[in-house]
């Protein structure tokens, strides 16, 4: 069995829950070492830069159109039209600005995107996100008046070892909402996040190995 469906399997079997999908965070890597999951039969998949998604997934998505592309990174307002064109799922919708080019995008393009409100759930300065006050109003505005396909709440904790308290909020938040997806928990982090209802991991390295 190569490598990375090796690796693979061993993160399936440490969340054993068909409800959780793993978005294989494929940013930085090649696609010669990102086949070997295509042809596992794997669909989702991760990227954080519209222009390296592009060159790198246009032509397989042409081919596989069952290939599912999350954009995980900070979308910039300018790129809102490629990526409502490419990706099936947006995890980092964080401004009204952002949210308002996406449908108007999807409306030019008629084509539905799934997406999640980014939350800077450690009210840090230097991430992307929401902030927890603003974030009922910025739900309505996206679901009511922008009728976008709001499936759930995405965050990246900070890094200070209290992971399960800001997974624990991210939880209570979306259930107030009444979401039903959470898109939490990477390759450090992960098996913390399924104890508080993520149903989407996004894990690289832990599959892909270490970036150079």
């Amino acid at each position: 069995m190569h490598p990375i469906i090796q690796r693979f399997e061993n993160i399936k079997s440490l969340i054993n829950n068909s409800n959780v999908k793993i978005v294989a965070v494929s940013k930085t890597f090649p696609y010669e070492q990102i086949k070997p999951l295509v042809d596992y039969g794997h669909v989702h998949f991760g990227e954080n830069k519209v222009q390296e998604a592009q060159n790198k997934w246009s032509e397989i998505k042409k081919k596989q159109p069952n290939i599912k592309l999350h954009m995980i990174g900070k979308l910039q307002s300018n790129k809102a039209k490629e990526a409502v064109n490419l990706f099936d799922f947006i995890h980092s919708v964080d401004n009204p600005k952002l949210a308002s080019l996406l449908a108007k995008q999807e409306n030019n393009l008629n084509k539905k995107v799934s997406y999640f409100i980014q939350v800077n759930i450690g009210n840090e300065s230097q991430k992307s996100g929401i902030e927890i006050k603003s974030l009922d109003e910025f739900f309505y505005y996206c679901t009511k008046d922008l009728k976008l396909n709001l499936i759930g709440l995405m965050a990246i904790p900070p890094n200070d070892d209290k992971e399960s308290f800001y997974f624990k909020n991210m939880m209570q938040l979306n259930k107030l909402l009444g979401l039903k997806e959470l898109s939490m928990g990477m390759s450090a982090d992960f098996q913390e996040a399924l104890k508080y209802e993520t149903t989407f991991v996004r894990i690289g390295s832990s599959i892909f190995g270490n970036r150079t």
